[in-house]
């Protein structure tokens, strides 16, 4: 320690800020912390101004939302820093951002991107993907090495890139869990149960970790550990960056993470968007009532009445597709006019399959497989809410029979 940087300053005591603070305070560091809200930290003294924080600080840690929040942060301090003084971002944003913000203050720059939440960060088992100087590093590592395990990366931008990704896995995994659990309920499965089984597969690292926010006594109450709001924000940071549609791991649950209400709605929700993120697993899904009219086309299919179709497509749908070679385009009262008002002789042997559901606002995109015999019909819907009522507007078809079109 008698080489290490001694006076640090915390910029941001939330969550992961407070947590890191209290940390380095713990293992002899002389902490000064500032945050907006005013949250205390343990063992830091707390002043309410950024720039009184970092006077005299060897290493200022900003632990802060977003880009915006970090270039008003610098833009306080930037003359208070002291000659030599090395700045380490901790915060999540995006990979531009993060090159602009390294432009900004050059060698003393430090973008460190924390794999881990806040029990990480208190046991000091982060994963640091860092870019810097190979001197700035050096000089900080043994800040960093409290932290965690500092893994060199080549840029800033790199680094806040990985970062993203990182988080990106964090969403495919809740949203597996969520259509698991769903399936569960579905089946009338006990959620222990459930939960006890899905430990011993590919889910079993998050289950475990976050088994008190999931079971039938969840503790929904307890303090989060990354919240939805900021898993919301990371994936649009993702896919602005990317420029690549973020699909779902979890068979449609949540087929757009920036824009599916199983994530970024919660988060325009202040009491809901502040809890963990993997509550996102045990809400009702938002794209259940946008499913009513699709069942209620599959119910037409199976008994041939051609009520149900009148109840799940609006008066002015268009079913389009290609039949016996030639495009056909039906009014609703046409496609009905095809249904004999009982159920096919062989109905007993037929299947249809909700395969994805999309649902963006008052807008929704589903698809379907439907197994008639020798024929595979794929059903591609778009769907509108209307007065709060959803209903089918427009369906596009493609008929294969025995593997041909």
């Amino acid at each position: 320690m008698n080489s290490a940087p001694h006076k640090v300053a915390v910029l941001g005591l939330g969550r992961m800020g407070g947590a890191i603070a209290a940390r380095l305070a713990d293992h002899g560091f002389k902490v000064t912390g500032w945050t907006r809200s005013g949250r205390p930290a343990r063992g830091v003294t707390s002043v309410g101004d950024p720039a009184q924080a970092v006077a005299g600080a060897e290493i200022v840690l900003m632990a802060l939302f977003d880009g915006t929040a970090c270039r008003c942060v610098l833009d306080e301090i930037r003359a208070e820093l002291r000659s030599g003084a090395i700045l380490v971002n901790t915060s999540t944003i995006g990979p531009d951002e993060a090159a602009t913000l390294a432009g900004r203050v050059g060698p003393a720059y430090v973008h460190a991107a924390l794999l881990g939440s806040v029990p990480a960060a208190e046991a000091g088992t982060l994963q640091i993907l860092a870019a810097a100087d190979h001197g700035t590093l050096g000089r900080v590592r043994p800040v960093l090495e409290v932290l965690g395990t500092v893994r060199p990366v080549e840029n800033a931008s790199t680094a806040a890139a990985l970062k993203l990704v990182a988080n990106h896995s964090l969403a495919g995994g809740v949203l597996a869990l969520r259509d698991s659990l769903r399936q569960g309920d579905a089946l009338g499965l006990p959620r222990e149960q459930v939960l006890d089984v899905l430990e011993l597969g590919t889910l079993g690292g998050l289950v475990v970790r976050k088994r008190h926010f999931l079971g039938s006594r969840a503790a929904t109450t307890a303090p989060a550990e990354f919240t939805l709001r900021a898993l919301a924000k990371d994936m649009d940071l993702l896919g602005a960056a990317s420029t690549t549609p973020l699909r779902s791991a979890g068979g449609g649950a949540l087929a757009d993470v920036r824009a599916l209400a199983g994530v970024r709605a919660l988060a325009d929700a202040p009491a809901v968007g502040d809890a963990d993120f993997v509550v996102a697993a045990t809400v009702p899904a938002a794209q259940d009532a946008a499913l009513a009219p699709l069942r209620a086309y599959v119910r037409g299919h199976a008994t041939g009445d051609p009520a149900h179709f009148r109840a799940a497509f609006l008066p002015s749908a268009r079913v389009e597709g290609i039949r016996d070679g030639a495009f056909v385009s039906w009014g609703l009262e046409e496609y009905c006019a095809l249904f004999p008002g009982r159920p096919a002789p062989d109905e007993a042997t037929r299947s249809r399959r909700m395969d994805t559901l999309d649902v963006h606002g008052t807008v929704a995109t589903a698809t379907m497989t439907l197994a008639h015999g020798p024929d595979t019909f794929t059903d591609v819907f778009l769907l509108m809410c209307v007065e709060g009522e959803w209903r089918i507007a427009n369906k596009a078809y493609h008929h294969d029979r025995y593997g041909r079109t």
